[in-house]
């Protein structure tokens, strides 16, 4: 999948928080600590440092959802965030974002926080985000 084709799926699935362009994805890939997973119609980016995984974004085109994608994408981050020697997993998501709590949920994360404010919406309001967190065991 190229990066043009992440920035117009992402662009379908986000306008909180604003989508990633093709200029943000890219220089988040060039990164040595991230990793890009793809599968037709979506994608998740990770990184792991110091032990630490976090799943960036993670995104599926709205009419290809329901079809186990983001399942196998966020069983995919798990499985190479323990192969770089991640110990724990995180994330933030959107408060009232309750499809992808619920797809988190099935996949062990649970909350640990709340960033009050965390995202911005176009009009300038301020909504919440909850920190997911999950142990990662080598055998993920």
């Amino acid at each position: 999948m190229t990066v043009d084709e992440m920035a117009a799926i992402h662009a379908a699935c986000f306008v909180t928080p604003r989508p990633w362009s093709v200029v943000d994805i890219a220089g988040t890939l060039a990164s040595p600590f991230v990793f890009v997973l793809t599968e037709p119609h979506g994608f998740l980016i990770g990184r792991v440092v110091a032990g630490e995984a976090e799943l960036l974004t993670l995104a599926v085109d709205p009419r290809a959802r329901q079809r186990g994608t983001g399942g196998r994408l966020v069983d995919g981050f798990l499985a190479e965030a323990a192969a770089r020697g991640g110990e724990s997993a995180f994330l933030e998501v959107l408060a009232s974002n309750l499809p992808a709590q619920s797809l988190y949920a099935r996949k062990g994360f649970v909350q640990k926080g709340k960033r009050s404010g965390y995202y911005h919406t176009p009009d300038g309001k301020r909504l919440d985000a909850l920190v997911l967190t999950r142990a990662i065991s080598s055998a993920a």
